[in-house]
């Protein structure tokens, strides 16, 4: 299958690298979903396929988050919460294609991973990062996670840390998210691909499709992760029935800073 969006790489010992080049912005839309979706599916098929790498083609962004100025150009409409719920719905399912893969998914993140871009990576089951920043940043903008964030962090970081880092829609540089845990390795940048090839060969050499059952058991463990993304999503929904995203997205778009007490 030929991909507008991606890019797919097979490289030594069953290694492959899925590389996101949707420009100017790496913003998630329909067909970037489609694709990495057909792509979980042909890799997954693909018995060659031994360890999947997320990256991006972007020289600054992993992955930007969905179309906010299309969101928020409809928050009049009457079925506004609807659409906003099935769209977060829709991002959800698509990063837990990921999560759900019966092979190991390390996130080379080379870049900006911000609301979006975090949630892609917590779906993936190794985050290695060189440069940028990364971290739940939606409120800053009146939101709230919407791409399954609450439920992954909160897994992955335990209650009181997730309810630090979402609330005050911290950024954190890559040593500092790999002290709070959120990510595996901070890498420097021009070692980013190395030291990514370096584990993911490691894992290669590995019984693969043992780790893929271990996956599946260690997410079971968790408990019911579906119940919680359908939380999300209807509150991820509400938010736009206030005036904060209105006030936090065209400060946004005109680079100013939020300000949502009067």
């Amino acid at each position: 299958m030929s991909y507008q969006t991606i890019t797919i790489d097979k490289r030594n010992k069953g290694v492959t690298w899925i590389t996101i080049d949707n420009p100017p912005v790496n913003a998630i839309g329909e067909e970037l979903m489609h694709e990495l979706e057909s792509a979980v599916d042909e890799l997954t098929e693909d018995t060659s396929v031994r360890v999947v790498v997320l990256t991006s083609n972007h020289e600054k962004i992993f992955l930007a988050g969905a179309d906010l100025k299309g969101m928020i150009q409809h928050s009049t409409n009457d079925e506004v919460e609807n659409v906003i719920a099935r769209q977060s719905a829709r991002m959800q399912a698509c990063f837990h294609r990921l999560a759900t893969m019966p092979k190991p998914v390390i996130a080379a993140i080379n870049g900006h991973a911000l609301g979006g871009g975090c949630e892609l990576a917590m779906a993936c089951d190794f985050r290695f990062m060189g440069k940028g920043r990364i971290g739940l940043t939606e409120l800053s903008l009146g939101l709230i996670p919407g791409a399954g964030g609450t439920q992954r962090m909160t897994r992955l970081l335990g209650r009181g840390k997730a309810m630090e880092l979402i609330l005050t829609a911290k950024q954190l540089e890559a040593r500092e998210a790999e002290e709070a845990g959120l990510i595996n390795h901070a890498a420097l940048p021009d070692e980013l691909e190395a030291d990514t090839t370096a584990f993911a060969e490691k894992l290669a050499e590995g019984a693969v499709h043992g780790m893929g059952l271990a996956k599946h058991a260690i997410n079971a463990a968790e408990g019911s992760i579906e119940e919680g993304f359908e939380v999300e999503a209807t509150a991820f929904a509400d938010t736009f029935l206030t005036e904060e995203p209105s006030i936090g997205l065209a400060a946004f778009f005109q680079k100013d800073k939020a300000r949502f007490l009067n």
